[in-house]
């Protein structure tokens, strides 16, 4: 198995994940609620709605190794396979399973889709790892689910975009840490870095819009 470094995440990746799926952070629907230009340009993710907010998928000139174009998009997160393969597939190769037929390869290990979300199917757990693009974390990565599927995968947090998100969002990462005292919590919470260690991953329910999420550190 062979996993490229963490990919590069944007600041403002929480509130344009919700927006991508019409919610507000504060988890009500955003009226007129619309994806960034460069998103539409892309193939859809349910459960990923908005990879370059994320850092997943980034503007690139690369052709790619499956289709063999050039078509201004490329992967950056990390890949399960054989052989490596580093900013080299395009993201519509990832949507219609190109890419994970062809290469052999997953972009999401199917042990860790849908912790917390009671039983999720079989072909939903398959899309994650083989037709969704994944992200990249410190420690081996999960994907939150709610509702029995996976969650919507909405970017990488600290304490700013914690704050932004709302207090549900804070509340989601306290909860996992399982920090009960207000102090450590708060020392734990000035330390998150969406882009260093430790860092928050949330996600959103795509059926009832709920937060959840972890976090993790090198």
């Amino acid at each position: 198995m062979i996993r490229p470094a963490r990919a590069v995440r944007r600041v403002g990746a929480i509130a344009l994940g919700c927006a991508a799926l019409g919610f507000g952070c504060s988890g009500e629907k955003a009226p007129n609620a619309t994806p960034e230009p460069d998103t539409m340009e892309l193939p859809h993710f349910k459960y990923h709605p908005d990879p370059i907010a994320t850092g997943s998928i980034v503007k690139s000139d690369a052709t790619c190794i499956v289709c063999e174009r050039a078509r201004g998009y490329i992967y950056a997160a990390g890949c399960y396979s054989l052989e490596e393969y580093e900013e080299c597939i395009c993201p519509w190769c990832i949507a219609d399973g190109s890419a994970a037929d062809k290469l052999d390869a997953t972009f999401f290990d199917e042990s860790g889709v849908g912790f917390e979300a009671g039983s999720v199917p079989p072909d939903l757990v398959h899309l994650i790892a083989t037709q969704t693009p994944g992200f990249s974390g410190w420690q081996q990565e999960r994907w939150w689910g709610h509702c029995n599927q996976p969650a919507a995968f909405i970017g990488h947090a600290g304490e700013a975009e914690l704050v932004a998100a709302g207090p549900e969002a804070l509340q989601v990462i306290r909860d996992n840490t399982g920090i009960e005292d207000d102090g450590q919590w708060a020392d734990f919470l000035s330390a998150l870095d969406a882009d260093g260690s430790p860092t928050a991953y949330l996600f959103r329910c795509v059926e009832c819009g709920k937060l959840g999420g972890y976090q993790d550190c090198h």
